[in-house]
């Protein structure tokens, strides 16, 4: 109710469909459900127009004996910057308050200083604490590395070691050495999670298992497999009558994997045969599980399909511009959503992201190996990296953003409702005010019945207002008329105005920096567009005067629209 669907379907998953089943999840006697935080707390408010709150309360009353767990993404909480301190007490207190009893806490570059907060927070709250370390594979990730990192975790009093292995890349023989080595040097059980994107999940948890972890995590087959966790019903029968036979029942998992069945038949259309099938690319791209299904969804906003393929021979490039960060959220957002602009653009770094020039002066910690000179004077030219816990920079946010609030008229009822507006500024803004609207869930096109060898189906079902319409369609002879107009009629021609400044991507308008009649030099930042769950600043490409503006803050755009003209 996290991962498996954040995995498969961009975390689209709707809290209707999870109430029902949570009494027979609660009786199977699993260690945890994992059901918040991660990527839903964003898609409630930017797709599904939910409260993820409330989301978390209809779970809570409904499970009754197992610990319900999350995953917290360190100072970035579940947004994509470092939040103030005080703002990271708040939300871990509310987390606990409102249902949570395990927060599994991370941090992308696995830089400590971004974790001990939050892990002192919710353990002043009373949570079990689990606390992660973001595997990957480089020059510089070891075992040993790996080790020294679980160790500093025990010392600031976490009860679990979670191995969080984001992109389904370890193998058997390293998830073996890896819990053997960090069982020997903390006292603490350690889970595995990983993803079978590489195909060798399973394969890794019985190695592991074997190794002595005490804890593995799995999806319901349905939602399960490709770029999702290994399948529960699979792996627990796999066990069945070993030394680590987990005891659950094979027949209960079986019932609830039918109930997920019918739950993935009504999101059908948003599986993507990307993120289906096992590719042991993964091990040289080390794209995660979520991250492919946002990736391919997100180039399909920018009609970019066909780039797949040339991003993922991008990613791992940028990802070794930047010093080998872990590619989980934010860092795989950073690296991915710069991988598309490298590749949409036409040329590497010609636009980058306000959050890659962030990452690279220091503002979401420190990287794994020191960025190259000649790359950090590319990305933010003379500008110095900071050295001290980013958080540190941070000024107390909580009263000021209530204030933000008021000045918007963002309607704010509760402390949660505060932490919504903190996150996610603009999509909280419309969700508060009763703006936001439910994504449609895109519908499997029908059979269509055929007659004889056509090349175009004759009869469809369209469906209005939830009525079902069979519809019948024929060829029409265009009468003379038509034809003449037809063969007279001309391509319309759009006439773009000089001086306009276009949209380089799809998105939507976070912020405008000019009004009508300002004067403007050239690369002076004039727009700010959110694409990709990125920020990214328009620059005008010359100087003059602003003669118009033609979009408002909130806006949704398509690429090459105008948002200006600059005279």
């Amino acid at each position: 109710m996290r991962d498996g669907h954040q995995s498969l379907i961009a975390t689209r998953m709707r809290t209707d469909d999870m109430l029902p089943i949570l009494e027979q999840l609660d009786e199977v006697g699993f260690y945890s459900l994992e059901v918040w935080g991660g990527a839903t707390f964003d898609a409630c408010l930017r797709f599904l127009a939910e409260d993820p709150w409330e989301r978390l309360i209809k779970i809570k009353a409904r499970v009754k004996k197992t610990p319900l767990q999350m995953l917290l993404r360190g100072q970035n909480l579940v947004g994509y910057r470092h939040y103030a301190d005080d703002t990271a007490v708040e939300f871990v207190k509310l987390c606990i308050k409102n249902g949570i009893d395990i927060l599994r806490i991370f941090d992308a570059l696995n830089d400590i200083r971004n974790m001990e907060l939050p892990i002192k927070a919710a353990k002043d709250f009373g949570a079990t604490v689990q606390g992660a370390i973001s595997y990957t594979t480089s020059p510089v990730h070891t075992i040993e590395r790996y080790t020294e990192m679980a160790v500093k975790l025990e010392q600031l009093g976490c009860d679990v070691i979670c191995i969080k292995d984001m992109a389904g890349l370890i193998t058997p023989q390293a998830a073996k050495d890896l819990v053997l080595s960090i069982k020997k040097a903390t006292k603490l059980p350690v889970d595995l999670h990983t993803h079978m994107t590489s195909g060798m999940g399973m394969l890794s948890y019985f190695a592991a298992c074997e190794a002595g972890v005490d804890i593995v995590d799995c999806a319901f087959s349905p939602f399960a497999n490709g770029t999702s966790q290994p399948p529960i019903e699979s792996f627990a029968a796999a066990l069945k009558s070993t030394p680590y036979d987990t005891g659950l029942g094979l027949k209960e998992l079986i019932d609830i994997g039918y109930y997920f069945l019918k739950v993935r038949q009504k999101y059908e259309a948003l599986f993507s045969p990307v993120s289906e099938k096992s590719d042991v690319s993964v091990l040289l791209h080390q794209v995660p599980g979520g991250m492919i299904s946002n990736l391919y969804s997100q180039l399909k906003e920018q009609k970019a399909t066909n780039k797949y393929n040339d991003v993922l021979k991008e990613v791992p490039r940028v990802r070794e511009d930047l010093g080998y960060p872990p590619l989980v959220t934010p860092t795989s957002q950073i690296v991915g959503t710069q991988a598309v602009l490298n590749v949409l653009m036409g040329g590497r770094y010609k636009k980058v992201t306000e959050e890659v020039k962030k990452y690279c002066l220091g503002y979401y910690g420190a990287t794994p190996v020191p960025i190259r000179s000649e790359m950090l004077k590319l990305i933010v030219s003379d500008q110095q990296p900071i050295t001290v816990r980013p958080a540190d920079l941070l000024a107390p946010e909580l009263e000021k953003a209530r204030k933000e609030a008021e000045e918007q008229n963002v309607p704010i009822k509760s402390q949660e409702d505060l932490l919504c507006f903190i996150m996610y500024p603009q999509i909280a803004s419309k969700f508060l005010k009763g703006e936001a609207k439910e994504e449609p869930i895109p519908t499997v096109e029908p059979t269509a019945k055929m007659s004889g060898p056509k090349t175009m189906p004759d009869e469809f079902i369209v469906t209005v207002d939830d009525e079902e319409y069979r519809v019948k369609i024929k060829p029409a002879e265009l009468s003379k008329a038509d034809k003449k107009e037809k063969q007279e009629s001309k391509p319309q021609i759009s006439i773009i105005p000089e001086g306009a400044v276009m949209s380089p991507m799809q998105g939507m308008v976070v912020s405008i920096k000019v009004k009508v009649g300002d004067k403007v030099a050239k690369g002076q930042t004039i727009v700010v567009i959110e694409a990709m769950k990125m920020q990214s600043e328009i620059h005008s490409e010359r100087s003059g005067t602003v003669k118009s503006i033609l979009v408002s803050e909130s806006d949704i755009i398509d690429a090459n629209d105008v948002l200006m003209v600059i005279d």
